[in-house]
Order: structure tokens, then sequence, then C-alpha cells
């Protein structure tokens, strides 16, 4: 089995704004098309013009209607999810041949797709359903944080960020290093008590969600009283009243 390293440099992650999220789909549109010619291509696609397609997406986007405090309205939340990056990865340790692993030096999740063997424990591990099974290639794959953008010196520094921070048009996605107190995204999370997704499984992700924000009920508006200086609702008023 796959060993997790004892210390991590980084925890380099994503900090998804649940306030403010359109559930607009970009972010996986944009990350299926760059990791469809990027570091775990090509991402299949299954019967993508028939019914019932489907394929190998990294990010997925899901919507809750969530009934507000009070009850007195629901609300719409999309809700994001890719890999989270564990700390404590369960399908790095499942893995039989060390093709899923941890790295030290950014604590991105990665699977070598030249010693992975198809057995999927490594979904079957993953609470968070992020592992995707690319069935013409016959091995896992999963998001990599874009590492061939974040790390491309080729690229301007502003660019040096996941597909799917770089294309959302809300601002709903951040990225950084979740270790460093000092960061941008660590300020957001101790800000607006972001949190993590099913803390009870102990897996501790990196990835946060910062919760959307109380939502002031809006005050009933009065029905104002019919004017009677109209005379045909006068001569209504005497008729009904009969």
């Amino acid at each position: 089995m796959t060993t997790l390293p004892d210390t991590i440099k980084k925890k380099l992650g994503l900090v998804i704004d649940l306030d403010i999220c359109v559930g607009c789909h970009a972010c996986a549109v944009n990350c299926k098309e760059w990791n469809t010619g990027g570091h775990m291509a090509p991402l299949t696609d299954l019967n993508p013009y028939g019914a019932g397609p489907d394929g190998v997406w990294f990010n997925r986007i899901h919507a809750y209607e969530v009934e507000t405090e009070g009850g007195q309205a629901n609300m719409t939340t999309y809700f994001p999810k890719s890999c989270l990056h564990c700390e404590q990865a369960a399908c790095v340790t499942v893995c039989p041949t060390g093709a899923s692993y941890k790295r030290c030096e950014d604590g991105i999740v990665l699977v070598d797709e030249s010693r992975c063997i198809g057995c999927k424990l490594c979904s079957w591990a993953c609470p968070y359903g992020a592992r995707e099974f690319d069935s013409d290639a016959g091995v896992m794959k999963k998001c990599t944080l874009c590492i061939d953008r974040i790390y491309n010196e080729n690229l301007e520094v502003v660019d040096r960020v996941p597909a799917c921070v770089s294309t959302c048009p809300a601002g709903a996605r951040h990225y950084g290093d979740l270790n460093d107190p000092n960061s941008d995204v660590s300020k957001l999370v101790a800000e607006r008590d972001g949190y993590d997704l099913m803390p009870e499984m102990g897996y501790k992700p990196t990835n946060k969600y910062l919760p959307p924000r109380p939502r002031a009920e809006p005050a009933p508006k009065a029905i104002p009283a019919p004017s009677m200086d109209n005379p045909l609702l006068r001569w209504a008023d005497r008729f009904l009243s009969r």
C-alpha cells in the first residue's frame, strides 16, 4: 500500500465561495477543455451526442434547494466539487501499486497512469466521489489542480492558477497555499468561517468552502385598499352590499 508523506511544505488548494457561485458550469467546461489536452489527457467522452451522455469530468456542479432560517423561503445553492487533495487521503493509502500518491512539496494528490491497474480501490475509498475511471484508457484519473498550469513559467504569473479559477465569472473560486496563514485563501477561510466537506470522515481535505451569507427576509408588502373615488367601484359596492 502507498504511504502518505510525513510533512507537507505547501497545501495548495481551492477555496470556493458558495455565496456567489451561480452554477454556470464555466469551471467544469474550462477544466474539461484544459485537461483534455493536459497532464491527464485525454478525458474520454461516452456517447456525447446521444441519450445518456457521460464521460470523464474532474469538476462537477450540484444544485440543492436549501431552506432559509425560519422556513419562510427557499434558495438554490450550487455546490462545485472536485478532488479535495486530502491531508489523510484514503485513495492513496489503499492503492496497491503506488499509482496514487500525494506530493510532499505541495500536497497535490496525483495518479501515475503507468502504474495504475484500474482496480478502482481508490474510487471506492474516496467518500467525495472525486475519482474518475476512464474506461477507454483503463486507468483512474482525477483533478491535478492543473499542475501543468500553476508551474508553467511560460505563462504570465496571473495565469498560473487552475483552469477552473481562471474562468469563474463570479470570482467564486480562489487558489493558494492553505498552509500559509497569511495567504489570501487562509484569510478568506478565517474571515468567512470556511469549512471542510464531511469533516467527520477524518480525511482533512485541503479545499475549503465558504458558506452562503444569511439572507434578510423581505418584508411583506401591504396591499392598499381600493379607492372608492371610482364611480364604478361605488356602484359595485352598493350592488354587492344589498
